[in-house]
């Protein structure tokens, strides 16, 4: 785990991942506990984690793009695991962090990535979905650091959109037949009159 206020680890890999974004157009942003941190407040984290628009046709050349920036493979299977899965699963060689970067084709991940900023982190430009785009993914991820992610994020930005992150939550809860997607979150989120 690296230090939430050390982020120098991160900062090679984050680079690598970001050229590979703009290799593809920019067509991908940083999500997970990097985002938060940036977002929020800093958080340990052990990884980067992306997303890029991208189909699984694409992932002969997302791979190409990944190993010329020092983003090696982490299965023997890589390409087919993402195939399946639908994230391609490599390490930052240099430093040895854990990238996993997801193929996004949903509505939600277009519409997400189209609302990205780009923040400065130092020297370094990277592109960040909205607070609400990335409480919505991690009320889908909804592992338990993702709910204290989504109840810190809440907390830090009170004029959130919150209509945006109910529609969206409550649609893949729908969707995926999962109503604790929203019910977990709901009592920080309960629009206010």
């Amino acid at each position: 785990m690296i230090p939430p206020k050390d982020v120098t680890p991160l900062l090679a890999p984050l680079a690598a991942v970001q050229r590979v974004l703009a290799y593809f157009n920019e067509q991908g942003m940083i999500i997970g506990g990097v985002a938060v941190s940036l977002l929020g407040k800093p958080r340990l984290t052990a990884d980067v984690d992306a997303v890029i628009l991208l189909s699984t046709e694409d992932l002969p050349r997302l791979m190409q793009a990944a190993i010329q920036e020092g983003l090696a493979p982490r299965l023997k299977d890589a390409e087919d695991f993402a195939r399946r899965h639908h994230v391609l699963l490599l390490r930052h060689q240099e430093s040895g962090i854990d990238v996993d970067i997801s193929l996004g084709m949903l509505p939600f991940e277009v519409e997400a990535v189209e609302r990205s900023l780009v923040y400065h982190v130092g020297s370094l430009a990277i592109r960040l979905p909205t607070v609400e785009d990335l409480i919505i993914f991690k009320a889908v991820a909804h592992r338990s650091k993702d709910l204290l992610d989504i109840q810190m994020l809440v907390e830090g930005h009170p004029d959130l959109d919150r209509k945006r992150i109910k529609r969206w939550v409550r649609e893949f809860a729908l969707a995926l037949e999962m109503p604790e997607l929203w019910d977990d979150i709901a009592k920080w989120l309960t629009l206010q009159q």
